[in-house]
This record gives C-alpha cells, structure tokens and sequence, in this order.
C-alpha cells in the first residue's frame, strides 16, 4: 500500500491511499535506476557527528537484514544488484572506520 499526501491551498493534508502490484514497482524502480547518470560516481563530502554515523551505519545493516522486512523492502532489495547492497555495506564500513568507531560497532553488535 502506498499513500499520496497532497495538499490543499490552507496546507491542509488530504491523504489518498493507493495500491501498485509488486510488477509496477519493479517497473518504476527499474525506471529509476536506468536514467542515464545514475551510474556516475559523485564525490560527497559529509561533515556529520560521529553519533549520527553510527546511526546511519545501523540504518544501512538493519535495511540489509531481509528477516524482519516488509514486502515492499523485499521488491525494491530484489531489484538492486548484488554488487549495488555489497557497496552499501562498503560505505557503511568506510565511514564507522573514518569516525574511529569501527572497534565499537563490533562490541555494540556483540550485546
């Protein structure tokens, strides 16, 4: 189920609810990831407390993990390739170790 807030001129929230089949939400996401560019490489330079790392950190590993997602988690990781969540884990990695909070992790994901 998707929901579409739209607003009124008051920016008074009008909700509409609407359902798309799993085959239209590979074709918009397969879309999305087909623009030319969004392949290209961009350079990011983030300044961002170490707090906030780690929870981006927790936020990437917990999206990996399929047990515990919903069915639209389950079409949108099924469309990315293999080497596409691999980096993601990458970035993940790179940027606790960038902070110095690497060795943390590890002790945080052993409680």
């Amino acid at each position: 189920m998707s929901i579409l807030i739209l607003y009124k001129e008051n920016n008074e929230p009008i909700k509409l609810i609407f359902m798309l089949a799993k085959t239209d939400v590979n074709k918009i996401y397969d879309t999305l990831l087909s623009i030319p560019g969004m392949g290209d490489t961009v350079k990011i330079i983030l300044n961002i407390p170490r707090k906030n790392i780690l929870l981006l950190s927790k936020v990437i590993e917990r999206g990996m993990s399929v047990k515990d997602a919903d069915e639209r988690t389950h079409i949108i990781l099924d469309m990315v390739s293999k080497e596409s969540l691999q980096e993601l884990l990458s970035i993940s990695a790179d940027l606790l170790e960038k902070a110095g909070l690497t060795e943390m992790n590890k002790k945080l994901q052993s409680l």
